[in-house]
């Protein structure tokens, strides 16, 4: 397994940032590094999402967890790997909110393509953290 965590705060509630994690439809409006989200259906485990990363071919990834207003995870099966992106929200005493995003890389491939495929999947983490935080804060 491969993994790795990136965290970020913002005075917004979690309800707030809750509000823009949820609307899949409207991703690449905060994260840079997509060219279009899309949701297939409704906004359930089980349902697909189709996202198109700026200059390549669209991924299919499929929700796998949703804890309303806490946490939402998809995962994308590909080359022997299934790469697992979970959200999580926590209240902070303050009011605000500390979100944490991580990606897994299992799987039969994982310790090859985990260690090639991660750190270019993840180097977005801090910019797509800041596109999220500053949209709650709007």
């Amino acid at each position: 397994m491969w993994q790795h965590e990136y965290v970020g705060e913002t005075p917004a509630g979690p309800e707030r940032v809750w509000r823009v994690l949820r609307d899949l439809d409207h991703w690449a409006d905060w994260d840079t590094s997509m060219e279009s989200v899309r949701l297939d259906g409704e906004f359930r485990v089980g349902s697909r999402v189709v996202m198109t990363p700026i200059g390549q071919d669209p991924v299919v990834s499929t929700i796998d967890e949703i804890a309303d207003g806490t946490a939402y995870a998809d995962v994308t099966e590909f080359g022997g790997v299934t790469l697992r992106f979970r959200h999580s929200l926590e209240t902070l005493p303050t009011g605000g909110t500390r979100v944490r995003h991580r990606l897994e890389i299992t799987g039969a491939a994982a310790d090859t393509l985990g260690p090639q495929l991660g750190p270019q999947i993840t180097a977005d983490f801090p910019e797509a953290m800041a596109g999220l935080l500053a949209r709650a804060e709007k």
